[in-house]
């Protein structure tokens, strides 16, 4: 038995638990300073982002994982992580993207619903661990802004 079953045999972090934070998210339960939304998918700021305009984009289906999710979601939630990478690269002049997607704790998943990361990278900036502190929402709520003018942009 895995370190993630409990006594049941249950695979914890591969049951999708719709009281995730993710999933309050999507619901309106939690606040979060979003960059796009549709029906299918929601991009927000990462509150303990690692970069400065560090966004996750999610699927508004349930899903643990990306094992979890159908097709039809996947494909709509990678071609919001696309558009959504575009306008991270313009907003922060970012010489590159660094997309990222954890599936189970070993692979440092905390949060069991499926989420991509978008992280800006330019030369020379080291990329730390996760920041264990939350930003100041002015600035998340600042960088929301420059990611969604740059979407409005890109049309």
């Amino acid at each position: 038995m895995s370190d993630s079953a409990n006594d049941s045999g249950r695979d914890l972090e591969n049951s999708y638990d719709p009281d995730n934070i993710f999933a309050k998210i999507i619901r309106g339960e939690l606040p979060a300073f979003k960059v796009y939304e549709d029906e299918h998918t929601l991009a927000f700021m990462d509150i303990m982002p690692q970069v400065e305009g560090h966004t996750l984009v999610i699927p508004k289906a349930g899903g643990a994982n990306i094992f979890d999710l159908s097709d039809e979601a996947l494909r709509a939630t990678i071609t919001t992580t696309k558009k959504v990478a575009s306008a991270v690269k313009q907003a922060f002049s970012a010489e590159g993207i660094m997309i990222a997607q954890l599936n189970g704790s070993a692979a440092g998943q905390t949060v069991f619903h499926l989420h991509f990361h978008v992280l800006p990278r330019n030369a020379g900036i080291e990329l730390g661990l996760h920041n264990r502190l939350t930003v100041d929402h002015e600035v998340l709520a600042k960088h929301a802004e420059q990611i969604r003018a740059a979407l409005e942009t890109a049309g």
